[in-house]
């Protein structure tokens, strides 16, 4: 592995000098325990955006007492920009597979289940292929694990991962009243981990580095590399593994035309970064884990950036909860107001109060993250919300 002060890596995206299931066969020699602590003491957090600690949603499911447990990994990528996942699973299905064994292996699970998007059915041939012969592999080492693949039926908010549950069983796609957690009542009532493609493929490279070797990478809040989806105004759109901990500066400097305004981290769940920023802003420390990174310059319209959020957010919206079914409506009714002169300009700052409400009562994490682009965008760009 490289040192920590070069941007670039190369861990995920790797090719196989060592193969993934020579991974997993080393690990599972090891006592489950020691795994643990080890994914632990990488620092390693999940990366579909919400950030909680792998290690500790690994050890709290391996406590539980059931007959039956269950890994997903959720692959079912809807956020706008985001496209790292379909990568992943293209070219390093292997790493993925190897993660969700070592996870099922150590929290004592024994079916996978790869939650994939409807819009990439046309993987599902191939995945089929390398599942077969990863399930052929398990059989032969004499791992009681194996994985199939569930097609969604293309919701955004089956993302969050008890909708992503009800979908699979069968139900409309809605979140579900936490507590319980998956980990205490997931698929079929039994505990369950919900994990991204890409932290599941950063499990398997914990456990091939070992923990030492991962924190040389990211920052003190989160470690290691991370693949970043890069669209927008930027001469480099594509998949680019990153180590965590760059300032947006740097990340301008890198991937933007030399004349960037505005980047968004996160997708549309994110939060949008003015120029005057870019210095103080870190990504890796205190963000989204999402990956998704849109870059701005100046002809674009920031208030037709917003308007396009909130089109996709009022669309997707489930319906299940009053302040994301009607909120996300009456933000987007309130900023055509404003534009049109309908309303005055501090009728703005009503509506920001009115996102930081959805934040705190939304049952999911679909109106809660609304007033992430809501607020950033509004605030660092009010001129344009308005003339």
């Amino acid at each position: 592995m490289t040192k920590k002060q070069l941007k670039r890596v190369d861990i995920i995206l790797s090719p196989y000098s060592v193969s993934p299931y020579q991974v997993l066969i080393n690990t599972v020699k090891r006592s489950k325990d020691e795994v643990i602590k080890e994914m632990i003491n990488s620092g390693l957090r999940g990366r579909g955006g919400a950030g909680f600690p792998t290690g500790l949603k690994w050890k709290l499911a391996s406590e539980q007492i059931s007959d039956e447990k269950y890994i997903i990994c959720n692959a079912d990528e809807g956020e706008p920009g985001t496209f790292k996942d379909r990568k992943i699973l293209s070219e390093v299905p292997r790493k993925v597979f190897s993660g969700m064994a070592i996870a099922g292996w150590a929290t004592n699970s024994t079916k996978g289940v790869v939650y994939l998007r409807r819009e990439y059915k046309y993987m599902v041939a191939d995945l089929e292929k390398e599942i077969e012969v990863f399930n052929n592999k398990a059989k032969e080492i004499g791992l009681d694990f194996s994985i199939n693949i569930f097609l969604g039926a293309g919701a955004y908010v089956c993302g969050e991962e008890t909708a992503l549950i009800e979908s699979m069983e069968g139900k409309r796609g809605e979140p579900r009243n936490k507590p319980p957690y998956p980990i205490q009542n997931g698929f079929k009532g039994k505990p369950t981990i919900v994990g991204n493609v890409e932290t599941f493929a950063s499990a398997s490279m914990v456990c091939r580095y070992g923990a030492d070797e991962y924190v040389k990478f990211g920052t003190n809040d989160q470690h290691g590399s991370k693949l970043f989806s890069i669209s927008g105004d930027s001469p480099k759109e594509g998949v680019h593994e990153l180590e965590l901990g760059m300032s947006i500066e740097d990340f301008v400097h890198e991937f933007g035309d030399g004349d960037t305004k505005a980047v968004q981290v996160g997708g549309v769940a994110g939060f949008c970064v003015p120029r005057k920023h870019f210095k103080t802003t870190i990504i890796g420390e205190g963000q989204t884990t999402g990956g998704a990174t849109m870059i701005f310059n100046s002809t674009r319209s920031m208030y037709h950036v917003l308007h396009n959020y909130l089109d996709f957010f009022v669309e997707e919206s489930c319906g299940q909860c009053t302040p994301c079914r009607v909120g996300t409506q009456q933000l987007l009714k309130g900023i055509e107001a404003v534009k049109l002169g309908e309303k005055e300009p501090e009728y703005l700052e009503q509506l920001i109060k009115l996102s930081q409400t959805m934040k705190v009562a939304s049952k999911c994490g679909l109106g809660q993250s609304v007033a992430n682009s809501f607020a950033s965008i509004v605030t660092n760009f009010k001129e344009e919300m308005i003339y």
